[in-house]
């Protein structure tokens, strides 16, 4: 799943992305308005963290301009604010969720997570089901048989990637722009290593490399 956070606090933006990060998500900052806009204009998010008193365009505006022009995404907004009369202006823009600050990182990580299984539900069932390996996404749980596979959460979240278009190839630079972030530049063989260990784990054949063009999740052993 990959996020993007709207926020202009530097310190607060740079404790989120890496709090989101270590639970498995790509993360995008961006600290103005504006290129917020942008970015979740074009960017192919899952959420969007979207802090209220911004430069450039505040956090009401970024989200009217987000569903004015289609799009869905969910939007959990931030701010410094409280009272009944922010609240409602934020959700009657468009957002999805409201968390005043300062708030626990527990309870934001949670609404993040209560966010995507709902946009998940709305697709379909977060359980998917190929030959003999169960994926729930929405528990982050893995089933070859009726055994558990564990799996770290970077594991997990190219599994989910894979999974999601089963049975189409998909490709190394898709892999990373949603398991990784906007800004990675490492290696990107990276996206092998991780494959290497899905298929460690859940089996050779699950995984199958088309040359040129990227990986395809089939229901094999």
């Amino acid at each position: 799943m990959r996020l993007l956070i709207v926020e202009d606090e530097k310190r607060l933006a740079l404790s989120l992305a890496r709090g989101l990060t270590a639970e498995g998500y790509a993360v995008d900052v961006v600290h103005d308005g504006l290129e917020g806009l942008h970015r979740a204009s074009e960017g192919d998010y899952d959420l969007v963290v979207l802090d209220i008193m911004l430069p450039g365009m505040n956090g009401y505006r970024v989200c009217a301009a987000l569903r004015a022009a289609g799009h869905d995404v969910p939007i959990l907004m931030l701010t410094a604010k409280d009272g009944e009369y922010d609240e409602a202006e934020g959700l009657d823009t468009g957002a999805d969720d409201y968390l005043t600050k300062p708030f626990s990182y527990v309870v934001l990580v949670a609404r993040v997570k209560a966010l995507l299984r709902r946009r998940g539900r709305v697709g379909g069932s977060p359980v998917h089901v190929l030959g003999d390996l169960t994926v729930d996404t929405a528990a982050h749980r893995v089933l070859r048989g009726e055994q558990e596979v564990p799996l770290t959460a970077k594991e997990f979240a190219v599994l989910e990637q894979l999974l999601l278009r089963s049975g189409e190839v998909v490709s190394k630079s898709e892999i990373l722009e949603h398991v990784w972030d906007f800004a990675y530049d490492g290696d990107p063989n990276i996206v092998e290593v991780y494959v290497s260990a899905l298929r460690r784990k859940l089996g050779a054949s699950r995984i199958r490399t088309v040359r040129g063009a990227g990986y395809r999740l089939e229901g094999g052993r």
